[in-house]
């Protein structure tokens, strides 16, 4: 019967939800082969947050799985307070499992007198006690210079590309960038997919106003054949959508997209739904509740992913060595 620790060699896994996406982590946890460890976590009426949990941490390697979805800021806090109260109960190490790391897309200054917010949210956990942090898939690889510690940055790509080679034929098919700062990701994207040619969507941004982009041209060739377009994220879908229209316009037969982190905010549903893909796929690093899903769309487990990442962490192995050294 799965317990709530797994021991080896004296050490004792941990594995803790956060109340954000407990289904994540009881998918995480069965991969594991155990259970979530008992938590009390509830809302005061001024909406000041409690938790505690329920069995003793004392010594042992504890991973907070924590989804940083919509109220992002409640479930950030809510991860803290459960990194500060592991730390107080004398656990041995307290890793963050932040499937789609918050604030990652705040990781510069665009303009004077701006926060890195990225930068933030690292100091915060590990202020909080966190010892280590693993996300998926960081909107920008140097992130993990923010974190005074051990980061382990997994990848959804080979959970992806298993599923999309099931649905291409290389030969007519073209690795789409949704803008030229990701080329490397479809390099590698197209490399494993059977070499397929590359192009990238020519755009602007306006730095000034949040989810403002305008799709321009296609540079490459993409007429007649099956364009696969890739990105880290769908917010509101803006900027994937005008590029899959400027895909299409440029004669494609159909476009596939592929996404590691399905936020879906705002317009994002309507606008997919409208775009005329042929299928669009994302992990479920964040919860895509019923009325945010449509005929199209697909979702993947991202569980497994994260249940071996962690089991490399407890046995002291190689955690980059789960993606083929693709760092």
């Amino acid at each position: 019967m799965a317990t709530g620790m797994r021991v080896s060699n004296d050490k004792r896994l941990v594995l803790v939800a956060g109340r954000a996406y407990p289904e994540l982590a009881e998918a995480v946890a069965k991969e594991l082969g155990i259970s979530l460890l008992p938590t009390t976590a509830y809302d005061f009426a001024n909406s000041e947050i409690y938790v505690r949990y329920e069995e003793s941490l004392r010594g042992s390697d504890v991973f907070i799985l924590q989804s940083f979805t919509d109220p992002i800021n409640k479930w950030l806090m809510e991860a803290l307070l459960l990194v500060d109260a592991a730390k107080r109960a004398s656990a041995k190490r307290i890793t963050v499992v932040a499937p789609y790391y918050p604030y990652a897309r705040q990781d510069k200054k665009h303009k004077g007198r701006e926060p890195i917010s990225a930068r933030l949210v690292s100091d915060l956990f590990r202020t909080a006690g966190a010892d280590r942090v693993m996300s998926v898939d960081l909107h920008a690889a140097q992130t993990q210079g923010f974190f005074d510690g051990p980061v382990d940055h997994l990848w959804a790509m080979p959970t992806l590309v298993k599923y999309v080679k099931t649905l291409i034929d290389p030969e007519t098919s073209v690795m789409v960038s949704p803008d030229a700062g990701r080329i490397k990701v479809a390099e590698q994207w197209a490399a494993r997919l059977g070499s397929l040619p590359l192009a990238f969507v020519h755009k602007t941004r306006d730095i000034s106003q949040a989810n403002v982009a305008v799709a321009k041209r296609v540079v490459g060739d993409v007429k007649d054949k099956t364009a696969i377009i890739v990105d880290d994220m769908i917010d509101t879908a803006g900027t994937l959508v005008g590029a899959i229209h400027v895909v299409r316009d440029a004669g494609a037969k159909e476009v596939i997209v592929a996404a590691t982190h399905g936020l879906l905010s705002g317009p994002a549903v309507e606008r997919l739904r409208d775009a005329g893909c042929r299928e669009i796929i994302v992990t479920n690093t964040l919860p895509i509740p019923e009325e945010k899903r449509f005929d199209g769309l697909t979702v993947l487990s991202i569980a497994p992913v994260i249940a071996r990442a962690i089991d490399e962490v407890f046995e002291d192995g190689s955690v980059t060595s789960l993606f083929d050294g693709a760092y």
